[in-house]
Order: C-alpha cells, then structure tokens, then sequence
C-alpha cells in the first residue's frame, strides 16, 4: 500500500492510487475454513469503488469453492479459490469461474483469473505456454520466467487470447518487497545485511529476506534502467505487473 511519506498512520497516497488498476490480497472469505476478515474487507469495499479487488482464498474444502468465489462476486470482487494441493499456484484449476468469450481490455473488465506463479507442474515452456492458452480465464498471472528464462513476447502473445476467442490480460508476477535468492539478481555472498537492503528473513519463505524497499540499490533492481525487472517485463510484453509484499513497509516499519 502507498501511504503519505511511507508513514502507514496516515493516510494513502492519491498518486499511488491512481497509478494502480486493482489490489490482490489472499485468504478474505477462507483460511483453510471460512474466516472473514472484516477489517480487510471494509477497506477493499472502498477501493473496490474505483479498482478491481483479485482475491486469492485457501479453501481446504471443495465443497466450500462455491461459497468462496460467490462471497468475492458478491462484493465485486473476483476469486481464485486454491486448495491444499495448489497452496503455491502450482495448477490451473478445472473450472473457470463464471467463464465468458468477453474481450476482456483493461482489469476492470474481469470476472476471472488464474494465479499460476510456479513452473513445477510443466515439463516445458511450450507445454506451460499450450496449457494456459488452451483454458478461458480473463486474466492470466504468472512468473516471468520459465525456471530461469524468461519468457519471449512472442511467447506472450499467444496467451492474450482466450481459448474461445476472447481476449484476455497476461500479467508479470514480481515481487518489490522481499528479494528472492533464486532470481537473476541474486548473487552468491548476498546475506541479511549484505547488501546493506537485505533486512531479515520472511518467515515461511526459507529462500526470501525482507528489504528496505526505499533504497536505492534495490529500486535499481526494480525499475528506472535497462536492466531493471520491470524493464524485462515489458520487453516480455506482458500487459502489466502484480506488485507482490506492496505491504512490506508494515513488517519493516516499526522495526528496529
């Protein structure tokens, strides 16, 4: 989230909304079983006024997917419901939630996605590449990279267009908040404090630091050059970016 002067007691920066088509959050309706978060809920109500709200919700039950995806649309909301077995996007579900041949051209126009960030389940990237281009999602989310190449706009392209026709958005996963010791950027003596932006673990996440976010070293890893991820995600011809730990400030923030 983008709050004036990075200070998250006040409020959220105009320009930072305006700079956004939509937010994407996890486990809303469910968490593993139903558990509302009304407090999360309040605030996407009021963004979901001028943005569209991607809900990714952990339901350890099948027979709550249902429920999970019409609590999202109820809101305005759209869902992608994973299960046990698919809790770090490693499948493309069998069923597309409220399907459409729309031309879907910006994300407000959505009624579905696929969260799709990890490779494992492909043997290939012709075989990733035919898979998602034979389903109906509206919007499609996935990692850069292929293991670790990244895919071509070539490549890209032919997942623009849904399997009936309709056009879709193709998404680039990055993450702005934590760095990964597995991306291109990493190298071999990196370690909490070195460089100086590597913070302190992420819990749960063996192969992931925090970062001090504002630093320049690491925003030139991110953006503003020719060599910058966001830079290699455009020349892949991806529609747009999904910001993943935008939230990072709140684990940093008040910390020493």
């Amino acid at each position: 989230m983008g709050f004036v002067g990075g200070d998250p007691t006040r409020k959220v920066s105009a320009a930072y909304l305006s700079s956004v088509d939509g937010f994407g959050i996890e486990e809303l309706f469910y968490n593993g079983t139903a558990q509302l978060d009304s407090y999360r809920l309040e605030m996407l109500r009021t963004l979901s006024e001028t943005k569209k709200i991607m809900v990714s919700e952990f339901v350890l039950d099948t027979i709550n997917v249902a429920s999970a995806i019409q609590n999202n649309l109820n809101e305005g909301f759209i869902c992608f419901p994973r299960n046990s077995t698919n809790y770090n996007y490693t499948q493309i579900p069998n069923v597309v939630s409220n399907e459409n041949s729309n031309d879907i051209l910006t994300l407000g126009d959505a009624q579905n996605y696929l969260y799709l960030i990890s490779t494992d389940s492909f043997v290939s990237k012709l075989d990733m590449i035919n898979t998602i281009a034979s389903t109906n999602f509206d919007v499609v989310l996935i990692d850069l990279f292929f293991e670790e190449t990244p895919f071509t706009a070539l490549e890209i392209e032919q997942l623009k267009t849904k399997a009936n026709g309709g056009k879709r958005i193709v998404l680039s996963y990055i993450n702005i908040g934590a760095a990964e010791s597995y991306r291109y950027y990493w190298e071999d003596d990196w370690k909490k404090g070195n460089p100086n932006f590597l913070k302190k673990p992420y819990e749960g996440y063996e192969d992931e630091l925090w970062v001090k976010f504002w630093k320049q070293d690491w925003k030139d890893i991110i953006y503003g050059n020719d060599n910058s991820y966001i830079k290699k995600i455009i020349n892949a011809g991806f529609d747009g970016a999904y910001l993943d730990n935008v939230e990072a400030y709140y684990f940093l923030y008040f910390d020493d």
